[in-house]
């Protein structure tokens, strides 16, 4: 359904924040529309939301808003650049954020992207420049945060019949060899797209791999052990300025390389791969897909009971982060500085229980925040970071660090140095029904190791890297469940349960609810 900020005053009198559970969020934008509703009215294009939009509501205008507490923008750090736009550029941040005129309802709120509207359809990331049916936007959708969730794939799936390009069996199913000649067939042999938000990728340990996969076991066929597949959430083509890794297992980032050459070489590689192209793409197609994606920035604009998140002091939604700094490396000493500053004006709150639902949220929101900074964890167990030497040259069996030790670049999340890291997602002991398993065999001792996807290694073809995925970068998270490379967890609260167990955190009820509070309001 489509909500209208000058309808929604009306629309918010019938409802009250205990019956809709987009209520109170909407009387909020529907508060600042009433102030900013005129000029918006008067301009045609100032409200557009993405093309084929059905559930666009109006997002706070949050061009006002400061980039840092205290209303200005710290200088960004010698060398601290954007990621280009073109070969050779360099993007300032904008001294005014742009604005934020359209949103979508997620889980926590409502979430935006900057630029604001439409992006340019004529851009070829809307066209096909393969073989077969599929865009760039085919897997990575405006209005579905530039990616896809498993809520808009079965909408997609209901009003096409399984005939929508992202379900053919090139990879949209869970093995090509699987009978998709009827609807029922379709849905079947995609179910890992359409339950959890899962492609098919089909990938082979280079011929010098120290490891061999010697066994494999998958529910749908697709048993070689030559070339495999595992299967893996599709990241969202936004917030890419903040990027060190392309790709869950590193394989589209060359060492020495810009990220910009790194964006080149994955579009192509789609192309080649996903929409079937039987020979390369245009490069200057190529060139404007990435450039329109390297413009993109997503974050949640507005939370459900805290109300605008760039408002009262927050320096949430898209349009601050649009202006934030960025410089690979960044914050990686150990342990790290707080790796997040967009709500430190509600770090401390202390409202009194008879405060507004607004401002206990808000002060929920920043106690997460400060949780995620200084929640002393831990760390052991996790290659990547135990197995490798640190600071002084020694391996480290215990790492004493917090959410940024991983997390590092600044009110972004992502890893500023590229951090590849196995945590466990893809243990033997956590596997589901639903995912294959691999068992992997040592060259030089015979070792045998069990997982659900060989990660990293499958393209290092080291066995160290067994299990290894990126840190992906935070930032609009509650519109783009379900969570890490597997989508093994359904919704933020399983995120921290994994982490609470995994590090043996120790969160209290309220630590736990706050924690997830503050990463649905990025």
């Amino acid at each position: 359904m489509s909500v209208n900020l000058r309808d929604t005053t009306r629309w918010q009198a019938r409802r009250t924040a205990a019956t809709h559970p987009m209520a109170l969020a909407s009387l909020v934008l529907a508060c600042i529309g009433a102030v900013t509703g005129a000029a918006a009215a008067a301009s045609p294009s100032s409200n557009t939301p993405p093309a084929g939009s059905s559930n666009a509501v109006a997002a706070p205008d949050a061009t006002k808003a400061p980039a840092s507490p205290g209303g200005t923008k710290a200088p960004a750090s010698p060398g601290a650049t954007k990621a280009p736009a073109s070969p050779g550029g360099t993007k300032a941040p904008a001294t005014t954020p742009p604005p934020v005129l359209t949103g979508f309802p997620d889980s926590a709120g409502v979430w935006a992207n900057s630029p604001a509207g439409a992006p340019d359809q004529t851009n070829p990331f809307f066209h096909a420049l393969g073989s077969n049916a599929r865009t760039c936007a085919t897997c990575h959708d405006p209005k579905d945060a530039w990616t896809v969730t498993p809520g808009n794939l079965q909408k997609r799936f209901a009003a096409t019949g399984g005939s929508d390009p992202v379900f053919l069996s090139v990879d949209g199913t869970n093995c090509p060899t699987l009978a998709t000649t009827t609807a029922a067939q379709q849905q079947t042999a995609s179910s890992l797209l359409l339950g959890k938000g899962l492609i098919r990728v089909a990938l082979a340990a280079p011929a010098n791999a120290d490891f061999t996969v010697s066994a494999v076991s998958n529910p749908y066929g697709c048993s070689s052990t030559s070339t495999v597949s595992v299967y893996r959430r599709i990241l969202p083509t936004t917030n890419l300025a903040f990027l060190s890794t392309v790709m869950w297992d590193g394989r589209e980032t060359t060492p020495g390389q810009t990220l910009y050459n790194d964006l080149i070489h994955q579009a192509s590689d789609a192309v080649a791969t996903h929409a079937a192209g039987t020979h390369a793409a245009p490069a200057a197609s190529i060139q404007a897909a990435v450039a329109l994606e390297l413009e993109q920035f997503t974050a949640q604009a507005s939370d459900t009971n805290a109300g605008v998140l760039s408002a009262a002091g927050g320096n949430g939604g898209p349009a601050v982060l649009s202006t934030q700094a960025y410089s690979p490396g960044e914050n990686s000493a150990t342990p790290p500085q707080p790796a997040f500053t967009v709500f430190a004006a509600w770090e401390n709150l202390a409202p009194a229980a008879s405060a507004s639902v607004a401002v206990l949220a808000q002060a929920s929101i920043g106690r997460g925040e400060k949780i995620f900074n200084t929640r002393a964890i831990n760390i052991s167990g996790v290659g990547g970071l135990n197995d490798v030497a640190g600071p002084g040259g020694s391996v480290r069996a215990v790492v004493t660090g917090t959410c940024s030790t991983c997390h590092n670049a600044s009110n972004a999340g992502s890893s500023s140095t590229g951090l590849i890291v196995n945590e466990g997602q893809a243990h033997v002991n956590l596997r589901t029904p639903d995912l294959p398993l691999f068992t992997l065999t040592h060259k030089a001792d015979g070792k045998t190791w069990q997982v659900t996807d060989p990660g990293a290694a499958l393209t290092t073809g080291k066995w160290a890297d067994v299990g290894k995925f990126k840190v992906p970068t935070l930032r609009g998270l509650a519109a783009r469940a379900p969570y890490f490379h597997n989508g093994s967890a359904a919704s933020l609260d399983q995120v921290v349960n994994f982490y609470n167990t995994r590090f043996t955190l120790n969160l209290s009820a309220k630590e736990h609810a706050d924690l997830v509070n503050f990463l649905g309001a990025l």
